[in-house]
């Protein structure tokens, strides 16, 4: 099945990228902040023209390492984006922090639930899958850190993506689940029950770099620069994110 899926995103993306053609690969959580500075780059650039591809950042990587054209890789944690570079497929001079970002438990308020301990009293806990979705491993450290992992291991709703894990929260499909601030910042329905305490899981850090395709294209590269300069940092931090300032 994935194999059909990355077949897909290739099949999409077959041609090689024309002139002012930019594609970019972004971990589902930034898509608002990565869509709002597509849209005003695009305005002053007129011949450029920007693709987005979103998702888990694993997902991602292996389409990458497929073919799936891209000449930005922007990944929610440094692991994917280490994948790419040991397979000579980033430019591993451009590769830089873009963003920060915290863990959070969030649902339905519920006055039993305040800690890492208390998640073992729900019956339902959403979690982005740890083998390709960074949030979910941000939230496996967390658990095991915390020592529950045997009393929750069997209560995990596993997403395909940190958006797929809200939406089950929204839905009511999960008691509470693991995203990122800035997700659980722009739900309806569910509420940040608590922040996951840093001393848990490693720090939030996105990834971002030209790939080896990117570094030649003359677009790819002034959008770029663009998403590191300070029009970014603003929408960044508007949107929540931590900057690398």
């Amino acid at each position: 099945m994935k194999r059909v899926a990355i077949f897909f995103v290739v099949l999409l993306w077959s041609a090689s990228a024309s002139a002012g053609q930019v594609y970019v690969s972004v971990a589902a959580s930034l898509k608002e902040v990565v869509d709002e500075l597509a849209d005003s780059f695009s305005r002053n650039n007129r011949a450029a023209s920007i693709y987005k591809n979103t998702g888990g950042s694993g997902i991602l990587a292996r389409q990458i390492e497929n073919g799936a054209p891209a000449d930005i890789f922007i990944s929610a944690d440094s692991q994917w984006m280490e994948y790419l570079a040991a397979r000579k497929l980033m430019s591993p001079a451009t590769i830089a922090t873009f963003a920060g970002n915290e863990l959070v438990f969030a649902g339905k308020p519920d006055r039993r639930i305040k800690s890492m301990k208390d998640v073992a009293l729900l019956e339902k806990i959403g979690i982005g899958n740890p083998k390709s979705v960074p949030a979910g491993e941000y939230a496996m450290a967390a658990i095991r850190s915390s020592h529950v992992e045997k009393s929750v291991a069997k209560k995990l709703v596993f997403a395909k993506d940190v958006r797929e894990c809200l939406l089950y929260m929204e839905r009511g499909e999960v008691d509470g689940g693991f995203v990122y601030l800035t997700e659980a910042l722009q739900a309806k329905q569910a509420k940040v029950i608590f922040t996951v305490p840093q001393s848990l899981y490693p720090k939030v850090e996105y990834k971002m770099g030209l790939t080896v395709t990117g570094g030649r294209n003359s677009a790819a590269v002034a959008f770029f620069n663009y998403l590191k300069g300070p029009e970014a940092q603003t929408v960044l931090l508007k949107r929540g994110f931590k900057t690398r300032n």
